[in-house]
């Protein structure tokens, strides 16, 4: 799966859950880990967030907010993003599943 990001103007909000394969889990939380504080400090970043589900804690859950999907391709293309979405399988024991939003309401 390659991710295309959605046309459109103003900032654009992505969440999602990944979903590690068992004895990966541990190393995944780690490289999740390792992207947060290089993207918060992207231009355009207006919050990154990885969490684990509480009812489910072998999955994780991000949470981005961007001020527009431009920022958000040049994030994609990052070269540690762009290899991390190219291996993901190894890590994971199905795709990522990824949603979009529209933020309605943007803290400045």
């Amino acid at each position: 799966m390659k991710i295309v990001v959605p046309e459109g103007d103003g900032a654009v909000g992505i969440y999602g859950f990944a979903r590690p394969k068992p004895e990966r889990a541990d190393e995944l939380e780690r490289l999740l880990l390792s992207f947060v504080e290089p993207t918060r400090a992207e231009p355009g970043s207006m919050q990154y967030q990885v969490h684990r589900d509480v009812a489910d804690p072998s999955t994780f859950v991000f949470y981005e907010l961007w001020r527009s999907a431009d920022d958000l391709r040049a994030h994609l293309a990052r070269p540690e993003l762009a290899h991390f979405q190219q291996h993901r399988m190894d890590y994971l024991r199905e795709d990522l599943e990824i949603h979009w939003l529209t933020p309605l309401s943007v803290t400045p």
